[in-house]
């Protein structure tokens, strides 16, 4: 069982940034795909970024063509944390940011594939 707190989120400007923390519960985190999706009122969850181990050490990050190049997603596993650093943010962007864990194989961009979510923080982007 893992358990999923986040925290950061808040009211922004556009084009200013924000980092959202996820505390884990739970010893295998570093053995869980960590994600990050938001939903927007009247709209579907959608997919972020995601983070997943595809080495002894080695991490890879995966991220939705919108946030590429402004979003960056990292975790640390002596921690049990999962961020994702926000920048340039857009007022479209605004929406309720969600952590979740995955033990399952795939993309790690659809819902399903995750086992566990947080409650979310809410993010308000002012234009």
């Amino acid at each position: 069982q893992v358990q999923l707190v986040e925290s950061g989120g808040g009211l922004v400007q556009a084009g200013g940034s924000l980092r959202l923390s996820c505390a884990a519960s739970g010893r295998t985190f570093s053995n869980y795909a960590m994600g990050w999706f938001r939903q927007a009122p009247g709209k579907e969850r959608e997919f972020v970024a995601n983070i997943r181990r595809i080495g002894d050490r080695t991490y890879y990050a995966d991220y939705a063509d919108s946030v590429k190049g402004r979003f960056t997603i990292s975790r640390d596993n002596a921690k049990n944390m999962a961020y994702l650093q926000m920048n340039n943010l857009k007022p479209e962007e605004a929406a309720v940011y969600y952590c979740a864990a995955s033990s399952r194989y795939g993309s790690r961009q659809l819902r399903p594939e995750y086992d566990y979510w947080g409650q979310g923080t809410q993010i308000t982007v002012s234009s």
